[in-house]
């Protein structure tokens, strides 16, 4: 009797160690993506990516105006990545509608569509410095208005749908941002890192100070 309740207690012991591993490291680790590699790496390659041009490791990034995750990730991150010479490329896209309902702005999906089509870095950082409401997106071509460009914008939001299951077959879940990059052993890496704890892996893997 006494030897099985040690033993049960030596197993209750066990998985509490493995719960608290998993709480505090293991469930904020990015995954291995090793399934659907190249069609992943075409679809982001051959999006409307935006970057400083810096001639380090990539790392893919896509998001939306207003998501708040994305901005303070590329608030909190992208300065000490750029610095460790990470080339932080951006993919802006506009949501599509939700029952009638319109989950972007004109002045977003203009701007979108203009980063895709001239891949403008001071653009897209003019962009993150305005307040949301206070961005009219003067001197760009109306998406809207523009077949052009509304076929861009389209485009930015069938890559989105497209990378969804492919990163869902991968352990990738929803959420935005979504970051892909290669670590220093090739493999490609991603996550859908709307956590602030998930950061610290993410700068590791590109040499980044923490």
């Amino acid at each position: 009797m006494k030897v099985k309740l040690l033993s049960a207690l030596a197993l209750i012991v066990v998985i509490a160690a493995f719960y608290g591993w998993w709480r505090i490291d293991l469930r904020w680790r990015p995954e291995t993506i090793d399934k659907n590699v190249a069609e992943i790496t075409k679809i982001v390659e051959q999006s409307g990516w935006v970057s400083p041009g810096l001639g380090g490791p990539k790392l893919y990034m896509i998001g939306y105006r207003d998501c708040a995750a994305c901005a303070a990730y590329k608030a909190q991150e992208f300065p000490a990545l750029q610095e460790a010479s990470v080339d932080t490329r951006l993919i802006e896209i506009a949501r599509a509608d939700v029952k009638g309902a319109p989950q972007s702005t004109l002045a977003e999906r203009s701007t979108v569509a203009e980063l895709w089509v001239n891949r403008s870095w001071a653009l897209a950082q003019r962009w993150d410095a305005a307040a949301p409401g206070a961005w009219t997106a003067e001197g760009i071509t109306p998406a809207d208005t523009d077949v052009a460009r509304a076929a861009v914008v389209e485009a930015g939001r069938k890559m989105a749908a497209d990378l969804a299951p492919l990163l869902k077959s991968n352990g990738i879940g929803p959420g935005f941002p979504i970051l892909i990059w290669w670590d220093k052993e090739g493999r490609m890496r991603g996550c859908a890192c709307e956590k602030a704890e998930t950061y610290r892996y993410v700068r590791a893997e590109l040499g980044a100070k923490s």
